[in-house]
């Protein structure tokens, strides 16, 4: 049987993306034949042709079709009625033609095979170069070249041979930024007595512009950074790194002087990105002695922390976005947690992904989703909601990540 799951389908050509005019092609060019088998063995296994359709119907009858490995010139093997001439369907002169840029070498691949062959391949007047072969019921066709068309397929090789190694070239550098931005998430969890703490940012494109980072401060103190950068792929990935650099070159004014340091992380990250670049951004400073959590909300989504009664927090924005103006301020605000308290930072890659029935996973059911997974560990909790996110219904759409910190019940 053929490979085609649709056989008698539009799947022959290339279809133009205007449709300024009705879809039409040559649907195939009928050869009839004495016995199907024995064709179908010297069109596949003598010409090398692949088999398009074989395919036979309840009453019946069999229907096939053959072409060239290359090409989309079908031929459709139809079986020679008993009660017809043969000499009126079987063509010792049939009106068809195959081109190829090299005659002489396919003349001598299928003479090797056993084709017949009606004389070698001539140089008429009009020019080219061509040949007749016949099947194995007197079916005739010619097999000509020209060399405009082998000209014209060479040219076809190297421009194929350009854009492939273009993909090529260019899935290589994605790779390496893959990899690269892959490093830009922390490698090391500062160690803290009273939190257990985790993060994960499963990227939608090989490469993305959400961002996480755990950040040790000193003086016992620990940096909880996600952020999302304006756009997609690789642009946003760039953003990201910039914002990373200055998170990270600045961080050494975060616990003496919070609003300078993140109006510095805004002034660099406005000066050295386009105008219409931008970012959220919740950076959280906590305090592994006294469980004191001093954060800002830079246009962020609203940071939740389950208490352990089962009432949620939010920890809603107090600034706007990173990246807009050179002339930023943004304040800070204070939340004390407690032993079992449960921190969630997020993007809205979570509360945005489209579940199958259209509606959005949105903050309730992430809510519903922490409340059930309080009681295990931070990393299993984790992959318990990234996973369910991921698995939603359709593909996703944007890069998903998580911070979950849990304060413990005793230092």
């Amino acid at each position: 049987m053929g490979t085609d799951e649709t056989p008698f389908g539009v799947n022959r050509s290339l279809l133009r993306l205007d449709g300024e005019e009705p879809y039409l092609c040559l649907h195939f060019v009928i050869i009839y034949v004495r016995d199907q088998d024995r064709a179908l063995h010297f069109y596949t296994e003598k010409l090398g042709f692949r088999v398009v359709i074989d395919h036979r119907f309840a009453d019946g009858i069999r229907w096939i079709e053959v072409a060239p490995a290359d090409g989309n010139a079908h031929l459709g093997l139809a079986l020679l009625p008993p009660d017809d001439d043969p000499e009126k369907l079987i063509r010792p002169e049939a009106l068809i033609w195959f081109i190829t840029e090299d005659v002489h070498r396919k003349y001598d691949e299928w003479r090797a095979r056993g084709v017949q062959f009606r004389y070698p391949p001539e140089v008429p007047k009009w020019g080219g170069i061509h040949t007749r072969f016949d099947d194995p019921d007197g079916n005739s066709f010619g097999l000509a070249g020209f060399d405009e068309l082998t000209r014209s397929v060479e040219a076809q090789r190297r421009s194929l041979a350009q854009k492939y190694e273009g993909e090529r070239r260019a899935a290589q550098e994605i790779e390496i930024a893959k990899q690269l931005q892959a490093r830009l998430f922390p490698q090391i969890h500062p160690e803290t007595k009273t939190l257990e703490y985790a993060g994960v940012c499963l990227q939608a494109r090989q490469v993305g512009g959400d961002y996480f980072d755990f950040l040790d401060l000193g003086q016992n103190r620990l940096g909880l950074v996600i952020g999302d950068v304006s756009g997609k792929g690789i642009a946003a990935a760039l953003l990201m790194a910039n914002l990373q650099a200055n998170l990270r070159s600045q961080c050494a004014q975060a616990l003496t002087h919070p609003e300078l340091f993140l109006g510095s992380v805004n002034r660099l990250f406005y000066e050295n990105t386009t105008d219409s670049a931008y970012a959220s951004l919740f950076f959280a400073e906590y305090d592994d002695d006294t469980r004191r959590l001093r954060y800002a909300n830079c246009g962020h989504l609203s940071g939740l922390v389950l208490r352990a009664d089962g009432e949620c927090c939010s920890l809603d924005s107090t600034g706007t976005l990173l990246g807009l103006f050179p002339d930023w301020e943004c304040k800070f605000a204070e939340f004390e947690l407690a032993p079992g308290d449960l921190l969630a930072l997020y993007t809205d890659g979570i509360t945005e992904a489209v579940m199958d029935h259209g509606e959005e996973f949105g903050e309730e059911n992430l809510i519903q989703k922490l409340r059930q997974c309080r009681g295990i560990a931070c990393e299993a909790a984790l992959n318990a909601i990234t996973n369910e996110v991921r698995t939603l219904g359709a593909d996703q759409q944007d890069d998903i990540t998580l911070i979950l910190a849990k304060c413990k019940a005793e230092g």
